[in-house]
């Protein structure tokens, strides 16, 4: 068990909890940048389709204006994902390590530790 207040307990918990949901955003983006990569994909296909039916302006407005077209501006999806990655996940992760380290010597899940002691102690108690 590590020695530490239940404030810096709760202070680690919470800011483990906020780096959980960021990388739960990442998740969230991920799967954005494949369903829009695969919606991309018909589009091309509908493009393809359109120019052999004869439809050759609705191909070209495909061609043109949707296909090259950015996810978020001009930003594409791989873009986003890099940067998210790259940014904000890399950041808070980093400095949840280094708080981590410095107040729990790199003890993860310090609250969970603490619930999983009670709960087995209280547990043998009881036999």
């Amino acid at each position: 068990m590590v020695d530490i207040t239940q404030t810096e307990r709760d202070a680690l918990h919470e800011l483990q909890l906020g780096v959980e949901h960021v990388y739960r955003a990442y998740g969230h983006l991920l799967a954005f940048h494949h369903s829009l990569g695969r919606g991309m994909d018909h589009l091309a296909e509908a493009e393809s389709l359109f120019r052999a039916a004869g439809h050759d302006g609705y191909a070209d407005r495909l061609r043109d204006r949707h296909l090259p077209a950015g996810a978020v501006g001009d930003r594409w999806s791989y873009e986003l994902v890099e940067d998210f990655r790259h940014g904000l996940l890399a950041a808070v992760s980093d400095f949840e390590n280094a708080v981590r380290e410095d107040v729990a010597g790199g003890v993860e899940h310090v609250a969970e530790r603490e619930q999983q002691r009670r709960w087995r102690a209280r547990a043998r108690r009881d036999e």
